[in-house]
């Protein structure tokens, strides 16, 4: 694509804007408390947008715009609409355990129940999910649009946006990450609305994308489907729902910054109504570029969007407008990503084992070190995913390794008082063989009811292992912070009934 002086004007000046705000928020750190929750001063819009602006980065809109979309047309709209009712069970039920137990991490959570074991195996395998998996895939989403829209090398762009994305997160902690969210949310939205209005016109407008695309636009698919079938819908696709949107840490921080609970929860249900609109400004573009433009796009879904842009923006700064958004948005995810990381590793490895007397300086500083590393890591194995067929199917895909082994930890945890250490330990151990034996026995299958047969063994194999030796006592989870205000929103349960209903609706009217 062609950028004009106006176009890189806007681009540069957006960017240059985005790298000021987020320095000027984190200028006053001066514990790890400020640095890694934002001092527990967030209120709901930054909650609601970041979370948002976090999750919809170009792994998203290159992924499920592209290869989901050429699979399983608008059914690849599951995970955004179950994950809205995700968000609402995360404002009601999960939120007030958590931030009356004050946890700076959801390690850290497990070993209030279970102990320091299980707290430390699940630090292991978020850090290594979030620097093989999650940050490689935003890092190598965004240089395949920077090489289709700009010609820039592959290698070139990951570096670049790693470094860029880096190093304000590196100064800044979570509060430069959430308000580089906030300005990059709204751009992204916007721009999300625009493309999608250009592409409903080039097509001719609603009528004719409905009319052209009617055998796409449905949510329930064969039980031989070989992404989305009807039957994930029972289990499956709700295990990388609750896992990512209640369990995650890079989503999960925002929410553990709040306020108090009624800035949590207000957070939480507006991005759960975001959460509903997003389809239409990917999922509905992604099926119009495979309608328009089908022969540029045959080598790989992934370039669904990049070659929507470049057929249907014209030039004169609009260019440089979304080029900016696109960026803003790998920004998004990436530093809070890698802001989480860094987290896990300082809390959960670095004072629990190596210098547990640190003091708060001590930890700001390790956290900034190991974002800088966590980075360079990132950037060496970028190239990745290119691997594999598909971006967001390797990011799905891969999660199943970990996703149903914590969702039954945490599950069980909060309703199993007797459950012991060994039990959490043998679940999430027993997920990764059981999980990889099923890709390899039933490659046929879709690997969400992988997921699902993964999480009933991490259940039973659980329950077998606290029949066989319980606690002793039953956990205790009532500690609670005394200067974080746990008055849930008198709307929360209210709101989120709507979300609840608004999906099913949706799912009634594209079934």
């Amino acid at each position: 694509m062609d950028l004009s002086w106006i176009d890189l004007t806007a681009f540069f000046v957006f960017l240059a804007f985005v790298i000021a705000v987020s320095l000027y928020a984190g200028r006053g750190d001066e514990t790890g408390e400020d640095y890694f929750l934002a001092g527990r001063d967030l209120t709901w819009p930054l909650i609601g947008l970041s979370l948002i602006a976090s999750n919809i980065s170009t792994e998203q809109i290159v992924g499920m715009a592209g290869g989901g979309v050429a699979t399983a047309g608008l059914a690849i709209a599951s995970y955004e609409w179950i994950a809205a009712v995700a968000l609402v069970v995360v404002a009601l039920f999960l939120l007030p355990v958590f931030l009356r137990l004050g946890i700076y991490t959801m390690p850290e959570f497990l070993e209030h129940r279970y102990g320091p074991g299980p707290r430390t195996l699940m630090a292991t395998y978020m850090i290594f999910a979030y620097v093989a998996v999650l940050i490689v895939s935003v890092l190598y989403s965004g240089a395949v649009l920077f090489e289709s829209l700009i010609g820039l090398n592959l290698y070139a762009s990951i570096w670049l946006i790693g470094l860029v994305a880096g190093g304000y997160t590196v100064y800044g902690g979570l509060s430069a990450v959430v308000w580089s969210d906030l300005i990059q949310g709204v751009v992204l939205i916007a721009g999300g609305i625009l493309v999608t209005s250009l592409a409903f016109s080039e097509i001719g407008g609603v009528d004719a994308f409905f009319e052209a695309n009617a055998d796409k636009l449905h949510m329930i698919q064969p039980a031989d489907h070989p992404e989305l079938p009807w039957t994930a819908m029972i289990l499956g696709i709700w295990i990388p729902n609750l896992y990512y949107w209640g369990l995650n840490q890079f989503i999960t921080q925002r929410t553990l910054g709040a306020e108090s609970l009624w800035e949590g929860q207000k957070g939480v249900i507006f991005a759960a109504f975001l959460k509903l609109l997003m389809p239409f400004i990917i999922v509905f573009p992604g099926i119009i570029a495979f309608q328009l433009y089908p022969e540029q796009i045959a080598r790989s879904g992934d370039d669904a969007f990049p070659v929507l842009l470049e057929n249907l923006l014209p030039g004169f700064g609009l260019r440089g407008v979304l080029f900016a958004a696109l960026f803003g948005a790998v920004m998004s995810s990436l530093d809070s990503m890698l802001n989480s990381c860094s987290t896990i590793f300082t809390i959960d490895i670095y004072q629990r084992y190596v210098n547990p007397d640190a003091d708060q300086n001590r930890l700001m500083r390790v956290g900034r070190i190991s974002t800088g590393v966590f980075v360079l890591l990132a950037c060496l194995m970028g190239p990745l995913p290119g691997l594999v067929e598909g971006v967001f199917k390797y990011i799905q895909q891969f999660q199943g390794f970990i996703s149903p082994g914590i969702l039954g930890v945490f599950l069980v945890g909060l309703l199993m008082p007797r459950a012991s250490s060994a039990a959490a330990m043998a679940g999430m151990l027993v997920n990764i063989p059981v999980y990889g034996l099923l890709l390899w026995a039933l490659p046929g299958m879709a690997f969400l009811n992988h997921m699902a047969i993964t999480f009933i063994t991490v259940l039973a194999t659980m329950a077998v292992v606290t029949a066989w030796a319980p606690r002793s006592e039953p956990a205790d989870l009532a500690r609670q912070r005394t200067d974080i205000d746990l008055t849930p929103h008198p709307w929360a349960a209210a709101g989120g009934g709507i979300v609840v209903a608004a999906t099913a609706m949706l799912y009634v009217m594209f079934w």
